[in-house]
């Protein structure tokens, strides 16, 4: 489609656009927002260029997409209980959420989506990784699409590679929550474009609902396989000023790890979501 008050450059065929025309230090028009959120929702994920934005601006944006809620497994900012940092300092050797995943599947209602800010770049690498749901699940044989209509999934946040992802994240934390989990349709509808996407992620999701381990285990495998292939992927170069927006309930990402020596700080806002259907 084409829009009114904002440029947009796609980044692959898959999804991803780059939104230019706009300064998110400024307060927007309503026009401006709505053609935001129609290419986050056309394009899974909306990426800006050359944005300097102080924690309050960050905020006030966020807000202007939906209700804001705090990550349930990293303390926020003192000053900003809502701002997630997500850091990895030049010893560590594991990064947060490096993993393909949704964002916090094993909540009852996991985030619409997330607003995430570079604050702190290594001077190379550290890209993202996204991939879209939509596609992935369109891209399925009819055999298997019936085969997962109706069932549901069983995610965890104690699924062993991304609770070790964490563990420095969780450092300065008085109370750790107790294991969470929950059930999601295994092909979840879209509540705003009504599509359907597949709703299973190798960071959370640990089996299916009334199903064996060793039947579950390569139905996994072969999804997860599937749903990060390189036609259904964009990959996003950070750079100072950079943030990135995307649908949680129809993109996936993955940081990548390979800038070992070297300090990097992102800002993350949560936006709330709803129960999958």
């Amino acid at each position: 489609m084409t829009f009114d008050t904002i440029q947009t450059i796609p980044v692959s065929p898959a999804l991803g656009v780059e939104i230019g025309g706009v300064d998110l230090s400024q307060s927007l028009g309503d026009d401006v927002i709505a053609e935001i959120r129609q290419a986050w929702l056309e394009y899974r994920v909306v990426f800006f260029r050359d944005q300097d934005i102080t924690p309050q601006q960050h905020l006030a944006f966020a807000r202007r997409f939906g209700d804001l809620v705090t990550y349930p497994m990293v303390k926020g900012l003192d000053d900003y209980p809502e701002i997630a940092p997500v850091i990895k300092l030049e010893h560590q050797t594991v990064n947060f959420g490096g993993i393909w995943h949704s964002d916090t599947t094993y909540l009852p209602q996991p985030p619409m989506g997330a607003i995430l800010v570079a604050r702190e770049l290594p001077p190379k690498g550290g890209d993202t990784l996204f991939a879209n749901m939509v596609m992935a699940y369109e891209a399925l044989p009819e055999a298997m699409k019936e085969r997962l209509s109706g069932l549901i999934a069983i995610n965890s946040s104690a699924k062993g590679h991304v609770t070790k992802s964490r563990e420095d994240c969780q450092k300065d934390m008085d109370d750790m929550p107790e294991p969470l989990s929950a059930e999601h349709p295994a092909v979840r509808t879209h509540p705003e474009t009504e599509l359907k996407s597949l709703y299973v992620n190798r960071g959370h999701t640990v089996g299916f609902k009334g199903m064996a381990e060793d039947e579950s285990a390569p139905l996994l495998e072969e999804l997860f396989e599937h749903q990060t292939g390189g036609e259904f992927t964009c990959r996003f170069q950070w750079r100072p000023g950079s943030i990135a927006f995307w649908d949680n309930r129809s993109a996936q990402h993955n940081p990548i790890n390979d800038y070992h020596g070297h300090k990097r700080v992102m800002h993350r806002i949560t936006l709330a979501g709803d129960v999958p259907v």
